[in-house]
């Protein structure tokens, strides 16, 4: 059976410099296992899946698998599948506002302009373990000087959070991802010194799931953003750059507002057509 696809770029208005999604719209009628092959063969980091929502209240239900497994809620895919949603002739219940139905309940997504921005889900935290955080830090082959904080960071997917003192730092690190698979997902933030175009440089290494470098991650940004602003180690908006080294120049815009944290970025369809599954 053929069904409508889009391929979209996120965090970017330029085609090729943010994170692809592969998107299949009315995929009713497909199967978890067929799903997860489609996503094995598309081999990005994230390929999703457009459903009618079970929640009234909800404007589309989307399931978002990785190469390796379904996640709960992912932060790219969000904002792909929402662009690809209203492109493909999606109308929102509420103008305005898109409400996405995902494994962790509804999403809040508005417009801002010419850019989408997610409502963060609430986010959970926790102490990293020491012989943990050793273990990680030896992966990423860091100096251990180098790591001002450290933080479990769990709003669906779940990210070791490292604060790093320099972005700088973050876009030096040369990852052992086959070390890296057994011991966590890994997410690393860095400051760009004062004047600097982006507040922060970020990088995501997230092999378990197969992916060893993610390009652009909205998840764990948004977690990021909420940490480091709770703690007083980022202001409550920021631009952040992810993707360099991969040659890609993704944009993540974070903003608090009266109690939310939005995160949001541009999207661009880049292939439009059918595929047959």
């Amino acid at each position: 059976m053929s069904r409508r696809f889009t391929q979209v770029d996120v965090f970017t208005d330029t085609p090729l410099l943010g994170n692809p999604l592969a998107v299949v719209h009315d995929a009713q009628g497909l199967s978890e296992a067929q799903m997860q092959a489609f996503a094995r063969w598309t081999n990005l980091s994230e390929t999703t899946f457009l459903l009618p929502p079970t929640d009234p209240a909800a404007d589309y239900r989307v399931r978002i698998f990785t190469p390796g497994g379904e996640l709960p809620f992912a932060g790219h895919p969000t904002l792909g599948s929402c662009h690809a949603w209203l492109e493909a002739g999606g109308v929102p219940r509420v103008a305005g506002e898109v409400v996405q139905q995902c494994g962790v309940g509804r999403v809040r997504i508005r417009r801002e302009g010419a850019r989408c921005a997610f409502a963060a889900p609430p986010l959970q935290v926790g102490e990293v373990e020491d012989g943990l955080l050793v273990a990680v830090v030896a992966a990423l082959d860091l100096p251990r000087a180098k790591v001002q904080a450290a933080q479990w960071l769990d709003n669906g997917p779940k990210w070791l959070g490292l604060l790093l003192d320099a972005a700088d730092t973050v876009l030096a690190i040369e990852p052992d991802h086959a070390v890296l698979k057994g011991l966590a997902k890994v997410g690393v933030i860095g400051p760009y010194p004062a004047g600097a175009e982006c507040r922060f440089e970020v990088r995501a290494f997230a092999p378990s799931i197969g992916v060893p470098e993610d390009p652009v991650t909205g998840s764990l940004n948004a977690g990021l953003a909420q940490w480091l602003i709770g703690s007083g180690a980022a202001p409550a908006s920021y631009v952040a750059a992810q993707g360099a080294r991969l040659g890609r120049a993704g944009r993540v815009h974070i903003a608090s507002d009266a109690g939310t944290l939005w995160v949001g970025g541009s999207s661009v369809s880049c292939i439009r057509g059918e595929v047959a599954l």
